[in-house]
């Protein structure tokens, strides 16, 4: 079956399109786009919106669920997320209201987290750095990028962008999705791909068919000294099963996400052994908050000119 059209928002061709936003430097973007546009900031902790702000139409959010947020907005049609992850808020929404994300905004710097953090893993970046912290020079011998055979479990934007990076260190790549298409193999293949792979890359939306893929049996199909990657969320690998391989020394690993997150102290992740951690900061570099700027301005201006709302989150 072809794919149901974009939505389009109900907007008069006068109306005034009210937009509930949790930043001031976002609330004058947004205010820019047209006289027709009037941005509401909002700061949750002083209660629920009032006035003109609860008349909104479109919400751009900050952070988990809120049903008590949406229920006080009777005019709602669309939630715009900041990010490109949309599972607090998919399918949990109030009906006639639409989802969209911020696909493509945080492409480059989580492309540019795995890569970097592939190659300080493969290296011992880390271990050298707690070396020299410890004043101790300890030259030794580790992994390469270079050649190395490299799984990327998912497809899209950012999958693709970290194998064009990657593609620079003569890697053989293979990409995994859900659907099997033209040089895409299917998630029903992983079984026979992961023993073949030296670095495993997983950036794959939350789903329920992702939520906890990455288990026990994933985990001891992967060969002997290979790396997970895990520039996802954290939901989709079993805690306990990867830090049972990082114990066992059989795999290694790089993570920018937890489960659960953050990370509490005492956790076995602290102190598991071959493994390199980020606090979730993949996307954190100055350019992804224009670029996301840029992303809800466009969205605002197709709203205004009638015309189908992109990126609308339905696969979930």
């Amino acid at each position: 079956m072809p794919d149901a059209p974009a939505p389009v928002l109900d907007l008069g061709p006068d109306e005034t399109l009210h937009v509930l936003v949790t930043t001031t430097a976002l609330a004058e973007a947004v205010a820019a786009v047209s006289p027709r546009v009037r941005a509401h900031r909002f700061d949750r902790r002083d209660g629920l919106p009032t006035g003109e702000a609860a008349q909104s139409q479109v919400l751009v959010p900050r952070g988990a669920l809120d049903t008590e947020l949406l229920e006080a907005l009777p005019r709602l049609q669309l939630v715009q997320l900041r990010s490109a992850g949309a599972e607090a808020w998919a399918g949990k929404l109030p009906a006639g209201v639409v989802l969209c994300n911020a696909r493509g905004a945080h492409t480059p710097a989580t492309a540019e987290w795995a890569v970097a953090a592939t190659l300080a893993a493969q290296r011992g970046l880390s271990h050298y750095v707690r070396e020299a912290a410890a004043g101790r020079w300890s030259p030794g011998s580790a992994h390469s990028l270079v050649g190395a055979r490299v799984l990327v479990v998912g497809a899209g934007d950012i999958g693709r962008r970290i194998g064009a990076m990657m593609a620079g260190f003569d890697v053989e790549l293979t990409w995994v999705a859900r659907t099997a298409r033209d040089g895409v193999h299917g998630f029903e293949e992983l079984p026979a791909l992961l023993p073949h792979a030296d670095v495993v890359v997983l950036i794959v939306p939350v789903t329920p068919q992702t939520t906890g893929m990455v288990d026990a049996a994933f985990l001891a199909a992967m060969a002997d000294d290979a790396l997970l990657v895990n520039a996802a969320r954290g939901v989709v690998v079993d805690t306990d099963a990867l830090v049972a391989e990082l114990t066992a020394g059989r795999l290694r690993a790089a993570l920018d996400v937890t489960d659960p997150e953050p990370l509490p102290a005492g956790h076995p992740l602290w102190s598991a052994p071959g493994l390199l951690l980020t606090p979730h900061v993949g996307g954190a570099v100055p350019d992804t908050d224009d670029r996301t700027t840029a992303a809800i301005t466009a969205q605002l201006e197709r709203v205004l000119a009638g015309q189908p709302l992109q990126n609308v989150v339905t696969d979930y």
